[in-house]
């Protein structure tokens, strides 16, 4: 497919001194290792894309699916998925929350604007920061003369307002009541940083890869073109997006690598709140009491999947209100009678449907998607659907007590998402409260994994009491391993001598370019025996016959974080219960090399 990055490419790199034959021959060759520990940081597996590739060209071009995935090619050919040929690489701006003490500054910067970037009128304000020989000069006309705002286009050279950076990587979270999460994070937490701008200003949001797979971003703030710039950034490397704000209200952002992979990362969990505070009209209450809220509570729910398939089921393990279970009971937020309290309550879901309520509170006011326009008078609850958002605002009535924050849809609530306001007399307020995750060092984290009453991931085993082994009975001859929500299920199987297994990819969405969409095999990585599978499409299998005793662990060679095992026991031996939880640091490039390696044999045994 085509590409129109021109941002370094390792593998363009070696396709044009090469081709794509010449690449598969340098691999063939013995450079294949190489070619990994180089590619594996910035692309994962190079050669199974090549492959597959190949493959639906060739050999799968007259089956149903091969036909539907060439013309998704041939029509996505042209889209430039991984970046823009006319953006000019910019060196982004950094930002760790370690830098600094304080993490708003560490978070985000203001950028003083030149005088002639916020002029009086309007026209100045927009059309002076174009040349009459920008692109589509004519929309921008067009649209300064509406009664709406503007889209949030400008030039990628334009200078910001406010600067943001976040961080993508893989890791553990602590989600409370002894439970640790292994996933995806934003800033090493779940949720990511809250991030606040006003109607109108121009941002600059750079997103740093500091993981071992593909990332990407979303800004759901952002009324522009987003995944050219930001789509596929490779590990190690930043990628920046400049937009202005144009519409006020509670937005999502959230990873977006491309392809299948992007409601997988939102899954797995990366993703946080961005509020653009209106500018020119405020809110009811707000000019009613002539004065800003009391307290602003940011407010997201968000849930926890143990395995890839319960996340494409929605059915999750946990649900939270901003990253931890039962948060708001353990520490209650404090307010005084009388308060005037305003929550920009968002529900990244990303499955369930939420009823947010307050018990013994009515809405004074309640806007859709946080919007300054979209008002309603009173009521009891906000229904919100995945990515959905209100701000509401209310009164503390003049007396003290708690009113617990919920969901209606008490499922939710009884899985963690429920909370305490407090209303005391003593509260000291003006106060806000942050939609991201608890923050813990990396240290603490380790302990907290080696204390945890459980371990939960969604791709790769977690610890006993969430993935038991599938024991299976000495007369069993065959057992189905599905691959879904790019994880196995289920992790892990116990068989005796002789049984076969079948692993079928029931993943569906196979076509975009991004991390491998949907596509999957399995490649032992340890165990008395080796198995390579070929790459797997929606409906594919693979059958393997475990004869020698033993622990077979093995992985997803295009998805190196999904981890799996089978237990081959004798006649004789108790089924093993233990499944060892292990954190993403144990990714080995060699392992990585190696499963490369056996993927490029299995290409061979198939030509």
């Amino acid at each position: 497919m085509k590409n129109t990055n021109q941002s370094f490419d390792p593998t363009r790199a070696l396709q044009a001194p090469f081709g794509r034959a010449g690449l598969r021959f340098l691999a063939v060759a013995g450079t294949a290792a190489l070619l990994w520990a180089v590619s594996f940081e910035a692309r994962a597996c190079v050669a199974c894309n090549l492959t597959f590739e190949d493959e639906v060209l060739n050999q799968r071009s007259g089956t149903l699916a091969g036909r539907d995935m060439i013309a998704a090619m041939e029509n996505q050919k042209d889209l430039p998925l991984d970046g823009l040929s006319d953006v000019t690489p910019r060196e982004p701006r950094t930002v760790k929350v370690a830098d600094t003490a304080d993490p708003a500054e560490a978070l985000y910067q203001v950028a003083p604007s030149p005088a002639d970037l916020t002029p009086a009128s309007p026209r100045r304000e927009w059309l002076d920061l174009y040349s009459e020989d920008e692109d589509f000069i004519e929309i921008l006309r067009r649209d300064e003369s509406l009664s709406i705002p503007q889209t949030g286009y400008v030039s990628q050279d334009a200078t910001p307002d406010k600067r943001f950076t976040i961080e993508l990587d893989e890791g553990l979270a602590y989600l409370g009541n002894g439970v640790v999460y292994d996933g995806f994070l934003t800033n090493g937490k779940v949720p990511g940083p809250t991030i606040v701008v006003d109607q109108g200003d121009i941002v600059e949001f750079t997103v740093v890869n500091n993981g071992n797979i593909p990332h990407g971003a979303s800004i759901h703030a952002a009324y522009t073109q987003t995944s050219s710039y930001l789509g596929q950034i490779q590990p190690g490397q930043s990628k920046s997006v400049t937009f202005r704000a144009t519409y006020p209200g509670v937005f999502m952002y959230h990873c977006a690598p491309g392809g299948h992979a992007i409601p997988m990362h939102v899954l797995f969990g990366q993703y946080g709140m961005m509020v653009v505070n209106p500018k020119d009209r405020k809110y009811k209450l707000e000019e009613e009491l002539g004065r800003g809220p009391d307290v602003e509570i940011n407010l997201i729910q968000h849930e926890w999947y143990a395995s890839g398939k319960d996340a494409v089921e929605g059915n999750p393990m946990y649900v939270t209100f901003n990253g931890k279970l039962f948060r708001y009971i353990e520490e209650p937020i404090q307010a005084k009678p009388g308060d005037y309290v305003r929550i920009n309550f968002l529900n990244i879901g990303p499955n369930l449907l939420s009823t947010f309520h307050l018990v013994g509170i009515i809405w004074d006011y309640a806007y859709w998607q946080g919007h300054p326009e979209a008002v309603l008078p009173g009521g009891q609850t906000v229904t919100a659907g995945p990515s959905d958002s209100w701000v509401v605002e209310f009164r503390v009535p003049p007396e003290e007590g708690a009113y617990t924050m919920l969901s209606h849809a008490v499922g939710s609530t009884s899985r963690g998402a429920i909370g305490l306001l407090v209303a005391d007399r003593d509260a000291e307020t003006p106060v806000t409260v942050s939609a991201e995750g608890p923050e813990h060092t990396q240290e603490e984290l380790a302990e907290m994994a080696e204390d945890a009453v459980r371990v939960i991931s969604p791709f790769r085993p977690g610890t006993a009491s969430v993935d038991q082994p599938v024991v299976y009975s000495d007369d069993t001859d065959e057992v189905n391993v599905s691959i879904i929500g790019n994880s196995y299920y289920p992790k892990v199987i116990d068989i005796a001598p002789g049984t076969t297994v079948t692993w079928v990819n029931e993943d569906v969405f196979s076509y975009l370019a991004g991390e491998f969409s949907g596509i999957h095999n399995a490649v032992s990585t340890s165990g008395p025996d080796r198995f390579v599978s070929p790459l797997l499409a929606h409906g594919e299998s693979y059958s393997f016959t475990f004869e020698e005793e033993g622990e077979y662990e093995y992985i997803c060679t295009p998805h190196p974080y999904m981890e799996a095992k089978v237990i081959v026991r004798s006649a004789s031996d108790e089924p093993v219960e233990d499944v060892a939880s292990r954190g993403l640091g144990g990714w080995a490039l060699s392992l990585a090399g190696m499963a490369v390696l056996v993927s490029v044999v299995s290409l061979l045994r198939r030509r």
